[in-house]
């Protein structure tokens, strides 16, 4: 049985002519089963969770949640949860061994849920991404975006690169292997997006 979530959103947001987007942080007890469901899915492969279990999954978000460099949310669209959403310090995370990290870079991580009755509604993509966009340039700290899809995920790229993003050079993520967490080496293509009103 799923639990309740008792995280506070971080941020809500209303998307003229899209709908309301709330970003709440991972409850990974509440969450784990709903984004085991997502991340089991093939079209989810790129992620690197097919075939881990709920079990594990609620153990890498709470690894998540225990950290102050990485954070997850749930994005919910008119209270519906359609996303997984994460950033991370890039000085503290492996794609800082594949370029100069400048102050204020931010990674970032986007899953879309599975659509309901599997109909994909044009500029669901954009409107979830001007929210995204909207509370990660709020404060002012955040001065770049730095994302780093699988580089065979031209889908990904593709949908970054509408966005605004700059692609950047192909590199090769190391692997990680810690008791806690595990990763493989993925070859992954780096893109930048600056904050508004910065240059480069």
């Amino acid at each position: 049985m799923r639990t309740a979530s008792t995280r506070t959103p971080v941020h809500t947001l209303l998307v003229e002519g899209f709908g309301t987007v709330t970003i709440t942080p991972v409850d990974p007890a509440a969450d784990a089963a709903r984004i085991h469901g997502w991340v089991s899915e093939e079209r989810a492969r790129f992620w690197g969770m097919n075939g881990a279990s709920v079990e594990l999954v609620q153990e890498v978000y709470e690894d998540v949640d225990r950290r102050t460099t990485h954070h997850a949310f749930m994005v919910a669209l008119d209270g519906e949860p359609v996303a997984l959403f994460q950033t991370y310090d890039c000085a503290e995370d492996r794609v800082g061994e594949c370029y100069e990290v400048l102050p204020g870079d931010v990674g970032v991580h986007l899953l879309i849920g599975p659509v309901e009755g599997g109909a994909a509604r044009p500029g669901f993509t954009g409107g979830l991404m001007t929210a995204f966009l909207s509370y990660l340039f709020s404060d002012g700290s955040v001065r770049r975006l730095v994302a780093e899809p699988d580089a065979r995920n031209a889908k990904a790229i593709e949908r970054l690169v509408r966005t605004g993003f700059v692609l950047g050079p192909e590199v090769e993520l190391p692997e990680i292997d810690l008791p806690e967490v595990y990763l493989p080496a993925k070859p992954a293509r780096l893109t930048f997006l600056s904050a508004p009103g910065t240059a480069g």
